[in-house]
């Protein structure tokens, strides 16, 4: 359900804004929306795990407001951000 350090390494330099960039709003979104989908698997097989489905809606609550928050500093990051990822904005 969660990802691996290669993995996050990967998203971190794809997603980085600068050498070293590892709390920039872009990285962490990546990195959740990583994790959303890896855990969106799991609770399709799994649809009674009320645990995970909790920790699952924080995620996207989490990404909701860090996608908000980069609106609102530059709407051009942003736009580059939805669409990498693929986010229905």
């Amino acid at each position: 359900m969660s990802i691996t350090a290669e993995r996050k390494t990967v998203l971190i330099g794809e997603y980085a804004t600068q050498q070293g960039d590892t709390g920039s709003p872009e990285v962490q979104i990546a990195i959740l929306s990583e994790r959303i989908n890896n855990l969106t698997e799991h609770m399709k097989t799994h649809n009674h795990d009320y645990h995970s489905r909790r920790g699952l809606l924080a995620m996207v609550s989490k990404r909701r407001r860090l996608l908000d928050y980069l609106k609102g500093k530059n709407v051009a990051r942003y736009n580059e951000v939805v669409q990498r990822l693929g986010l229905r904005r």
